[in-house]
């Protein structure tokens, strides 16, 4: 066999051998405790924790359907832009269908409704460095004939979603299962500059620092230690707290699982070109390659990364002056993100796996918040040279991690190129369906899958910790013997 493979393929599989072997493993970094609020608050410092509810004001939704109305009045004046013939989503959201969401929202949609169900789960803010975070914390409601411990999970978002998506999960987690003796208490931040989290006054603050920022969030409401949760942002932005804090952290579930700027992970997913059963099972082999194939679909996919990581106010400002434009932006990823092949249908397959007013909330906490340009700020502090400088990715994360692998991800990578990064994963579940968006999607799918990874850490923190008290018997029986 290794007769037929190239010379320049077995050197690049050597170079990569060593990238992976001999390079020297670096620390992780340690982050100062950045004050990002405006300068003359650093003396005011609030540690309390304040209730909050959702409560916007009537002139901000008047405005809202004024800005809709003119958007429908001078379309009638200006020639309609009509889709390329069987294009449907493929040249980005179809004209025709938008117009549908918009009459929707305009005419259908009540906010005063959807701002009760929002505010159903409990929400505070508290100061952090500086920033009002907000945070949903439920409890769950504990039976009285059995005994049920409460497990800390802290859950994060990322763009372009908000703690909407997290709205069907929550009860999901904080209901005690018949056959679990935990459940979980859910802790749901903003992230910062998102929603009704207080954006950052000056450069720096990414999702390194993000991640300091939820470590003393957590630690303000009394957790020394807690399990993580996240998708998108809340993927990298929960791995990097469990490498810079890992005494903090019991355990990581991700639902988008990525190790993207090593050396040795891009070598071998070159060698699995010619040699794929090297990189990944045969079973999940087509998920990879052709490279050609999927690489394609993610340059598709990403060119708003592009803008938002160099010039992210200048689409802010645009998309933050008009509701028609805010829409078109992020329902398009609602769209391509949960399925691909739902470009190909003219309705864009929005309503498959949600229904309008979800879709819409999402929407509202960008709009009525004025929040999109500060989200998209965070793209651009992630590529920053300051942040490639701490080289966090390249920082092995030694804690237990599960990968929930829903078929529909932005993109995938085996296991083996994943432990590179994060050398304990103890669950590697391929889901049966869903997308980027697992928690808004399939919430049973991952709320079982958090579940189960959760069970799996408990037991082994069960019998290390009687592994560990059977030792200590041992060497007291030893010392006792020889004071006998």
């Amino acid at each position: 066999m290794w007769k037929a493979v190239p010379p320049i393929l077995i050197l690049t599989v050597g170079i990569a051998h060593y990238l992976k072997y001999q390079q020297p493993v670096p620390e992780a970094p340690k982050l100062p405790e950045t004050f990002w609020g405006p300068k003359e608050k650093v003396e005011k410092e609030d540690t309390s924790i304040r209730e909050f509810k959702i409560d916007i004001s009537q002139k901000i939704i008047d405005d809202l359907h004024e800005r809709l109305d003119k958007y429908f009045n001078t379309a009638n004046l200006r020639p309609k832009i009509l889709p390329l013939e069987d294009s449907e989503w493929t040249y980005g959201v179809n004209f025709q269908y938008i117009q549908n969401v918009l009459h929707y929202w305009r005419d259908n949609y009540n906010w005063k409704k959807r701002q009760e169900l929002l505010n159903k789960y409990t929400q505070f803010k508290t100061n952090i460095q500086g920033l009002d975070i907000h945070f949903y914390r439920v409890k769950p409601t504990l039976p009285k004939n059995k005994k049920i411990r409460v497990l800390p999970l802290l859950m994060v978002h990322g763009w372009p979603g908000s703690v909407v998506e997290f709205q069907k999960i929550i009860p999901m987690l904080t209901t005690p299962q018949a056959d679990k003796d935990f459940v979980f208490e859910i802790i749901a931040p903003s992230i910062p500059g998102y929603g009704f989290s207080d954006p950052a006054v000056r450069p720096g603050l990414g999702v390194a620092q993000i991640a300091v920022v939820f470590k003393n969030l957590m630690s303000r409401l009394g957790y020394d230690k807690f399990y993580t949760q996240g998708g998108d942002w809340g993927s990298l932005i929960t791995s990097y707290l469990a490498t810079l804090y890992p005494e903090k952290v019991i355990g990581v579930h991700l639902n988008m699982c990525a190790v993207i700027s090593s050396p040795s992970t891009l070598f071998w997913t070159l060698v699995g070109s010619y040699l794929p059963s090297v990189v990944v099972d045969k079973e999940h082999a087509t998920r990879m390659y052709p490279l050609s194939h999927h690489y394609s679909r993610v340059l598709e996919e990403t060119g708003y990364l592009h803008i938002q990581a160099t010039k992210p106010d200048t689409i802010g400002s645009a998309l933050s002056d008009t509701p028609a434009g805010l829409a078109v932006y992020i329902l398009e990823k609602f769209s391509t993100w949960t399925n691909p092949e739902y470009r190909f249908r003219a309705d864009g397959g929005l309503l498959e796996k949600y229904n309008m007013d979800e879709l819409l909330d999402n929407l509202m906490l960008y709009w009525v918040t004025n929040s999109i340009t500060t989200s998209q700020r965070l793209y651009a502090e992630n590529f920053s040279k300051s942040h490639m400088a701490l080289k966090i990715e390249s920082v092995p994360l030694h804690k237990p991690v599960a990968c929930a692998i829903f078929p529909h991800e932005l993109f995938y990578q085996s296991q083996s190129l994943l432990q590179s990064r994060y050398t304990n994963i103890i669950q590697f579940n391929h889901l049966s369906r869903g997308g980027h968006y697992a928690a808004m999607e399939e919430p049973q799918l991952l709320a079982n899958d958090v579940y189960s990874f959760v069970e799996k850490v408990e037991k082994m923190l069960k019998e290390e910790n009687l592994s560990k008290s059977k030792k200590e018997k041992e060497e007291e029986k030893k010392k006792n013997r020889r004071y006998v």
